[in-house]
C-alpha cells in the first residue's frame, strides 16, 4: 500500500467529492481508508485540515491535466483558450462529473476566511492566471480583464453541466468564450 498520508487523502477526496465534505465524517473516512485512528490524527490533526490538502492536491492534479489536455486539443496557441472547453467537455461527460470539487467547497464553507474556502479560492485564482496565459500567447489583447471572465463562463458551464447532466454546456460556453475573444481582437468593432 502506499504511505498513509497518500492513501488517506485519496480515501478523503474520492468520498468529498461524491458524497459532500459535511456528509463524510472522519470515523468514516478512517474506516474506508482502514487506517489507526492515530495514523489519521498523526497526518491531519482536523478534517479540516484533511478537506484543505484535499484541494491542494486536486488542484495540482486538475490544473496539470488540463494544461495537457488543452496541448493535445489545440497545437496552435491561438486556439488554446477555446481547447479549454473542450477539455471540459471531456469532464461532463463522465459518469461520475459531480461539478467542481472547488466550487462544491465553496458551496458546503461558506465562511469566506476558512481555509477549505481559501484553498477553493486559491484554484479559481490560479485557473484565472492560466487563462490569461493562454490569451496572451494567443494574442488576445486585455487578456487581464478576459480571463476572469472565462472563468464565469467555465463556472456556469459547469453547474449546468451538474443540472442538465452532459457536456453540452461546455458547447455552448466556447460559443459564449469565441464570441467574448473575436470581439477583443484588434480589427473588431464592438457593439
Amino acid at each position: 500500500m502506499r504511505d498513509a498520508r497518500s492513501h488517506i487523502l485519496e480515501v478523503a477526496e474520492r468520498l468529498f467529492y461524491a458524497e459532500g465534505y459535511r456528509a463524510v465524517g472522519v470515523d468514516r473516512l478512517i474506516a474506508e481508508a482502514d487506517v489507526a485512528k492515530a495514523t489519521f490524527y498523526r497526518h491531519f490533526r482536523t478534517k479540516d485540515e484533511l478537506l484543505v490538502a484535499v484541494l491542494e492536491a486536486r488542484d495540482a492534479r486538475f490544473r496539470a491535466w488540463l494544461a495537457g489536455r488543452v496541448e493535445a486539443l489545440a497545437g496552435d496557441p491561438r486556439d488554446r483558450p477555446l481547447a479549454v472547453f473542450d477539455a471540459l467537455a471531456e469532464l461532463f461527460a463522465a459518469d461520475d462529473f459531480r461539478g467542481c470539487a472547488f466550487l462544491n467547497t465553496m458551496v458546503e464553507v461558506a465562511n469566506r476566511s476558512h481555509p477549505a474556502h481559501e484553498a477553493a479560492q486559491r484554484h479559481k485564482l490560479r485557473l484565472i492566471d492560466y487563462f490569461e496565459r493562454l490569451l496572451r500567447e494567443a494574442g488576445v489583447p486585455a487578456a487581464d480583464a478576459l480571463s476572469p471572465q472565462l472563468l464565469l463562463l467555465i463556472d456556469g458551464a459547469i453547474v449546468t453541466a451538474v443540472r442538465e447532466g452532459g457536456p453540452g454546456a461546455a458547447a455552448r460556453a466556447r460559443s459564449l468564450a469565441e464570441n467574448l475573444i473575436a470581439t477583443a481582437r484588434p480589427g473588431r468593432r464592438r457593439r
